[in-house]
């Protein structure tokens, strides 16, 4: 960051890394700076701002972003997980059913315990759980 203040993917990187160690509320700006310093910003920024989001509490601009990403690239596993996930932690399982089945169409042999291996969330193992568990609920196994 102190080489490259202005450089989106730079910026990018910074968010990620503060919403992976669970410190969203820090990360936000960066991520939203990172939109704007890229006009055509791709996919994982839009997942992980809703990441970041999601994991505020502020699932509706969550799922917006989500659905912005998916847009985008609307076979992204990731961020249909990630989607799924929201809608489950909202309580709106009909919809979080509905990505579990994306999930699925787009990935037919996703297994739950297979992504929470190999892609930890959060360094925080309760934040890890909360997600799985939501990801859980949302009918993925």
């Amino acid at each position: 960051m102190a080489l490259n203040p202005s450089g989106a993917e730079s910026n990018f990187y910074y968010a990620w890394v503060l919403t992976s160690v669970g410190r969203p509320e820090e990360a936000l700006p960066i991520i939203q700076k990172a939109i704007r310093l890229n006009p055509i910003a791709p996919t994982y920024y839009y997942t992980t701002l809703g990441e970041t989001l999601r994991n505020m509490g502020r699932f509706e601009e969550a799922v917006s972003a989500f659905k912005k990403a998916l847009q985008l690239s609307p076979d992204n596993v990731i961020t249909h997980v990630s989607l799924a996930a929201a809608y489950s932690m909202m309580g709106h399982e009909k919809e979080a059913q509905a990505e579990a089945a994306e999930v699925l169409r787009v990935n037919p042999k996703f297994s739950l315990d297979n992504w929470a291996r190999k892609r930890p969330f959060f360094r925080d193992q309760s934040q890890n759980d909360k997600v799985v568990n939501a990801m859980r609920k949302a009918g993925l196994k």
